[in-house]
């Protein structure tokens, strides 16, 4: 008898898929928001709708500007992040107390981005949208679980 695989790389897989649509030269980004077992929306990174991609252009307008910065340059970056994507599809509402599945992968080796994880922006329009946690692809089998939840200062 085959195993059925968990939920959560279930819905990694998916994001997998939803990755695979980026049109970055670089890295390929998917998300997955799923909230009590449904998904509500998916984004993958690209340039904003009606833009040209770095995929149609023939290069990464970030590494252009530049080559050697890391973390760095987003200006430059024609991309909307694949999180960014699936916040704007979905309706807050829906989002609240929600889970998003993040996989990221560099294009030249198809390896998982290692210590992957939202950027600082990502990491607040996430926690403004209701989003309890956010769980990333480490291998085809282990993942990272990154809560949201918020901090009340007393």
């Amino acid at each position: 008898m085959e195993t059925r695989i968990d939920k959560t790389n279930y819905y990694l897989n998916i994001a997998k898929s939803v990755a695979d649509r980026s049109t970055c030269l670089r890295k390929k980004s998917g998300a997955v928001i799923v909230n009590n077992d449904e998904i509500i929306s998916t984004g993958y990174s690209g340039a904003p709708r009606g833009r040209e991609n770095c995929s149609d252009l023939g290069y990464c307008c970030k590494k252009k500007h530049f080559p050697d910065v890391r973390h760095a340059g987003y200006d430059a970056c024609r991309s909307v992040h694949a999180e960014q994507n699936a916040l704007i599809s979905g309706a807050r509402k829906d989002m609240l107390g929600a889970t998003l599945y993040l996989v990221q992968y560099r294009m030249q080796t198809g390896e998982y981005e290692k210590d992957s994880g939202c950027c600082q922006m990502c990491r607040k329009m996430i926690i403004n949208s209701g989003i309890q946690k956010v769980i990333v692809r480490i291998n085809d089998k282990e993942y990272q679980e990154i809560r949201c939840t918020r901090v009340d200062r007393t």
